[in-house]
């Protein structure tokens, strides 16, 4: 067996992986974007208890009567009434394959995001596709801008890549990348349009585009810069927070430098998200950051990209934002936790509850196991073979099986089992992993890479029709006043949504008069959480945060989309904290 993996997590940083046999110890591969260390998640990932039996209705039984109970739960009712929901708890490729069976049989299947989908909306609709800025390109940039991006707890693997540059961190929170950088603007959360927005007028006003750049690729701007002017100067600043001199500071700071713009996705978790990450997308295009090295915008590029599915996935798709659980006698859910991620919890509960079968396939107790019927516990990544890709960069990992375990089953094998149950065409593991491996080249460092992918994105031209970038051309968005305070659920650095060593408190700003211990209801219109008072000053006095992944969070959020795209707005409820 193969002592090099990777890191299965979804995560910007798709970490390479040196396993020590027999002592189950992780480290991370010296060599590529990795450089010899892992996140706290993988440094403990031992540590943390996974599912060993299977159970059903409480009683544990073997996996071979899990099956069968499985077989029997999908056979008992129509085809269109069971609904596979899959998460990503595991990023790796071969996950996909349950949809093969599901689909193949004539299941439901979900899509839309909890994550990241308005902002690749607003990214397509300006660039034509979502083609990202690999990050080892920000080791050549002069100027680097963290746009509600905490790199310390999302991508620690850009630490090293972006010593002795000039920072500029634009976040609500005064993060430790925040207190560091050369220029903070601590501005008011969901104004990030509005700030884009000017930071394109002033750069045309001091004549700081690039110009021959716009001419070839971006002819629109001038349509985009009047539409600029719709925003009055001093109302705006004063609504979103930020003064003249800040952005004149920000425009001298990259005036003529190389420029990446690393952007989270707290900015998009918006009804508006769409326009806020083609906004910034504009202002990129403005300095003309496009088609050159050390230059462009870093989100979340498709991890997919260049790559096709061998498995079937034609059917019929409910959205995972909204999904109407009681409209289906069976579910099975794949490494996801809904009843804790998805979007307004006591609606979800309250669904589910009227599911007949339940099926929890994964590898951690959460609030779904505990509702769950029939629980199948899944193999870690280190007693299976797979293989993935990044959102963040172009390198391919091989994750070949490392060692073995008697506990669980794979996606694979779950999916072989189930399909020559229901006489479903299904190929062998290793006919698809060689086909997504044959979407790879090796390169001379030895890494291997999608191949046909652009180390620097769109050099020949956007992927629109007019092969031209497309800039906004409304603005419907207004500065939001409603009473309230502004909820942010960015990412924890103890763990990973609802895995690993979750929040339990809530984070408020010490001059709102409530005490440090004290339990206190955070309230929205679409429920309440009962959370103990943790201070933070480094937060705004009109913030409240709480961490994705804490107990209850999204019994305060909106189970409405994104406008134009099915993505998930956590961030769009106020709240409003009681004693």
């Amino acid at each position: 067996m193969s002592n090099i993996t990777a890191c299965p997590l979804d995560c910007y940083d798709a970490c390479e992986i040196v396993y020590e046999d027999g002592k189950l110890k992780l480290k991370g591969l010296k060599s590529g974007h990795t450089q010899g260390f892992l996140c706290p998640h993988m440094n403990h990932y031992e540590k943390y208890a996974t599912i060993q039996k299977p159970r059903y209705k409480g009683k544990e039984i073997t996996l071979d009567e899990a099956l069968l109970k499985l077989k029997e739960m999908i056979g008992s009712c129509e085809k269109s009434e069971v609904l596979h929901y899959r998460g990503s708890g595991n990023f790796a490729l071969m996950q996909e394959v349950t949809d093969h069976f599901f689909a193949s049989y004539g299941a439901v299947l979900t899509e839309g995001t909890l994550c990241d989908g308005a902002g690749e909306a607003g990214i397509v609709e300006g660039r034509g596709s979502n083609k990202n800025m690999p990050i080892h390109e920000v080791a050549k940039s002069d100027v680097v801008i963290f746009w509600g991006r905490n790199p310390h707890t999302t991508s620690s693997h850009l630490l090293p890549l972006i010593k002795d540059k000039t920072i500029i961190v634009i976040d609500p929170i005064k993060t430790k990348m925040a207190k560091a950088a050369d220029l903070h603007i601590q501005l008011k959360p969901h104004t990030d349009l509005f700030l884009a927005m000017l930071l394109s007028r002033f750069l045309h006003i001091e004549n700081g585009c690039d110009e021959e750049f716009l001419e070839e690729f971006a002819t629109g701007y001038e349509d985009y810069y009047e539409l600029t002017q719709n925003l009055r100067i001093k109302a705006v600043l004063e609504q979103i927070d930020v003064s003249l001199g800040q952005l004149g500071d920000l425009l001298g700071l990259v005036k003529d430098k190389k420029v990446a713009i690393v952007c989270g996705v707290g900015i998009q978790k918006y009804s508006d998200g769409v326009d806020v990450m083609r906004a910034i997308d504009a202002f990129a295009a403005m300095l003309g950051l496009f088609t050159k090295e050390g230059c462009g915008v870093s989100y979340l590029g498709s991890s997919r990209d260049g790559i096709s599915s061998p498995f079937n996935k034609k059917s019929k798709k409910v959205s995972k934002v909204n999904t109407e659980f009681s409209n289906f006698k069976t579910v099975f859910i794949q490494g996801a936790n809904p009843l804790a991620q998805m979007p307004n919890s006591t609606r979800v509960r309250e669904s589910i509850s009227k599911v007949d079968n339940v099926v929890y396939f994964g590898l951690y107790e959460n609030e779904t196991s505990e509702i769950a019927d029939l629980i199948i516990p899944a193999k870690s990544f280190l007693y299976k073979d797979d293989v993935r890709t990044s959102y963040s960069h172009n390198v391919m990992s091989f994750m070949p099986k490392v060692a073995h375990s008697e506990v669980g089953i794979s996606e694979y094998d779950l999916c072989a089992y189930l399909c020559k149950e229901y006489d479903i065409k299904v190929e062998s593991e290793e006919f698809y992993i060689r086909h997504f491996k044959n979407f790879a080249v090796q390169k001379i460092d030895g890494s291997w890479y999608v191949e046909n992918r652009e180390e620097v994105p769109y050099k020949d031209g956007f992927d629109t029709k007019s092969k031209e970038f497309i800039f906004l051309d409304e603005l419907d968005s207004k500065v939001e006043e409603s009473q309230g305070l502004h909820l942010i659920t960015c990412k924890s650095p103890t763990s990973l949504n609802s895995q690993f060593n979750r929040q339990e408190s809530v984070f408020l700003h010490s001059s709102l008069g409530f005490d440090e211990g004290e339990v206190v209801r955070v309230s929205s219109v679409e429920g309440s959480v009962e959370l103990r008072v943790k201070h933070n000053d480094d937060l705004r006095h009109d913030c409240v945060l709480i961490y994705s992944g804490t107990k209850g969070v999204n019994n305060l959020t909106t189970h409405k989309h994104a406008l134009s795209t099915k993505s998930a707005i956590f961030q769009e409820n106020k709240v409003e904290i009681s004693r």
